[in-house]
């Protein structure tokens, strides 16, 4: 897919991630139609981009700001590319969660993208070349300790997007998957941050990220995981996960330990 001039709905646009997507897209001359429930900073980007994208600002969690951006996306007339870039995350263990955050990182990291991808597909469906990126996570195939949550609503966006292909196999809308692996955002506890360090785990820039999804989108592959030996992980986990097990049974003392730090 060509991206210039390609009318983009892209959410969570004011994250870390999200800022640098937008960048990027509107660097390959997309149209961008950028939402996130931060108005101050999506105004800022906004901006930064020379205004010539349109903004919502947006709770999508709730049906109202999801009726707020459809609103906008009728009003734009034409949506080639949806792309579900919102998501939080908590680290903690699960005795320790929360019950009401638990039900909040669902509805936004899960619920929220089914939603949208329903609202936004008969606009799909009506150009030539459409499609929907759904961002996962290399969590979203390898539970680890400390986001189960997390990594629940990970495996199902992975689910979620492989079924809607395969739905939407003989239309024109390509529905595509890219798994990040630790990136460096805010969304990352300080916690976490020395966790990772700690244990020798990479993390991408938020830049590394938005490259990957610019090369997904005009390639058009299936899915995309970024980073080895997280890729190697991926296939190990779904093949002999057994060995996964004992390698992050070794590290769980030192989770456990920044878990309990939050």
């Amino acid at each position: 897919m060509q991206l210039e001039n390609k009318t983009i709905v892209l959410t969570g646009a004011a994250g870390g991630m999200g800022r640098a997507i937008a960048v990027a897209l509107d660097k390959a001359g997309a149209r961008l139609l950028l939402t996130d429930l931060a108005a101050d900073r999506l105004q800022d980007l906004q901006c930064e981009l020379g205004g010539c994208h349109q903004v919502v600002a947006a709770d999508l969690g709730d049906a109202a700001g999801r009726a707020k951006l459809m609103d906008a996306c009728h009003r734009v007339g034409s949506v080639d590319v949806l792309i579900n870039a919102a998501g939080i995350s908590e680290f903690t263990m699960l005795d320790s969660q929360i019950a009401e955050r638990i039900e909040k990182q669902t509805t936004i990291n899960l619920v929220v993208p089914m939603i949208l991808c329903k609202e936004i597909l008969p606009l799909l469906r009506q150009r030539p070349e459409a499609a929907i990126v759904n961002i996962g996570s290399t969590f979203g195939s390898i539970g680890y300790p400390g986001f189960a949550a997390y990594c629940a609503n990970k495996f199902g966006l992975r689910g979620f997007t492989e079924a809607l292909r395969r739905e939407l196999a003989d239309s024109p809308v390509k529905v595509l998957y890219l798994a990040p692996r630790a990136t460096r955002t805010e969304m990352n506890s300080t916690a976490v941050n020395e966790m990772n360090l700690e244990l020798g785990n990479a993390m991408d820039s938020p830049e590394i990220v938005a490259q990957a999804l610019i090369s997904v989108l005009k390639s058009g592959g299936k899915n995309r995981f970024i980073g080895w030996p997280e890729k190697l992980f991926v296939r190990l986990n779904g093949l002999v996960p057994g060995v996964v097990d004992r390698a992050l049974r070794s590290q769980l003392p030192t989770i456990r330990r920044y878990a309990n730090s939050e």
